[in-house]
């Protein structure tokens, strides 16, 4: 809890959900100590997103719930419709709250031709009416460019990091899954002050990876392998299997985004992976959780990140605490 006069703290607050995480959106709720506001998303019988406001939000700071994962477009949708609603019924201002970014892989041009769309979504929420963005471990950072307006970006690795210092590992070392994830792995190796390993994969094409190398020593080694997101599985599996070929003594690993799509659950159910941790800001269905799965959750860090910026504190303090 954030504190006991939270309520009247919160008088010109409205926190608002959609439809893709409403446990997550409870959550951060209750640890603010205030209701969610009265609204529904629903769909019409051609599948056109219907918004209503069932409440005044005249001059108030209105901030939207909403990870756009599956089903992407109809998630993103609903933040914008929910968006212009709240702008065209006089909010004095609207954050978007998207603890998953979707379409953060599509930041740049790979090959000739290619669309950055996660640039043509940042627009399309600027344009609905959002004036602030709140999210977590965007796929890049330097996404955060891509909006024109302000944007809060958290972390899932210090989660991450707490939750494995309580384990006590022995000859631990954290792996990065790619080159791109080694500043995160760098990040999380510092306060248990041990090394890090690097996997160095070839991608052939989309959701599909090869391994190529391992780069440290890994042999009776406590691993933990740390990525931003896990999709199909297929990179944090084959990192796995490659540790224990190489003669690790336990492959963990982590990450804030759990996507879990096509084969990830039985890919990972017969991986080599002894436990799996991942954060909340995607749902993740009884029927997808695993017995190696374990859950931590983000809301306390949504809570307090809605409540400074409502308050005008600063969000650094969060990251140097």
């Amino acid at each position: 809890m954030i504190n006991d006069t939270r309520n009247e703290a919160f008088a010109n607050l409205r926190l608002f959900a959609c439809n893709s995480h409403p446990e997550l959106a409870q959550e951060i709720a209750e640890h603010m100590g205030v209701e969610l506001g009265k609204s529904t998303v629903t769909k019409f019988s051609d599948g056109e997103i219907s918004v209503s406001i069932w409440e005044s939000v005249r001059g108030k700071d209105c901030f939207i719930i909403q990870s756009t994962c599956v089903p992407v477009n109809d998630n993103i949708m609903e933040l914008l419709i929910m968006s212009d609603a709240l702008r065209r019924a006089s909010a004095r201002s609207v954050t978007a709250v998207i603890p998953y970014f979707g379409y953060a892989r599509q930041d740049r041009k790979a090959k000739a031709r290619d669309p950055i769309t996660s640039k043509l979504i940042a627009n399309m929420i600027t344009a609905a009416g959002v004036g602030r963005v709140i999210t977590m471990d965007l796929h890049a950072a330097q996404e955060q460019g891509f909006f024109d307006i302000p944007v809060d970006h958290m972390l899932g690795q210090p989660m991450l990091t707490d939750y494995f210092k309580l384990k006590d590992l022995e000859d631990l070392v954290i792996v990065s899954p790619d080159h791109g994830s080694v500043t995160r792995a760098r990040n999380m190796a510092k306060p248990f002050n041990v090394p890090i390993a690097i996997i160095d994969k070839r991608r052939p094409e989309p959701n599909k990876s090869e391994i190529m190398n391992i780069i440290g020593e890994v042999e009776d080694k406590n691993c933990v392998i740390l990525d931003d997101m896990i999709d199909t599985a297929g990179t944090i599996c084959n990192a796995a299997k490659a540790l224990k070929d190489l003669g690790a003594r336990n492959v963990y690993a982590c990450a804030t985004h759990a996507v879990l799509s096509g084969p990830a659950v039985e890919r990972i159910e017969a991986s080599p992976i002894r436990e799996m941790v991942l954060l909340n800001t995607i749902p993740i269905p009884e029927e997808k959780r695993l017995k190696k799965f374990t859950i931590l959750s983000t809301g306390h860090i949504f809570a307090e990140t809605i409540s400074r910026v409502y308050s005008n504190k600063p969000i650094s303090v969060m990251f140097n605490q």
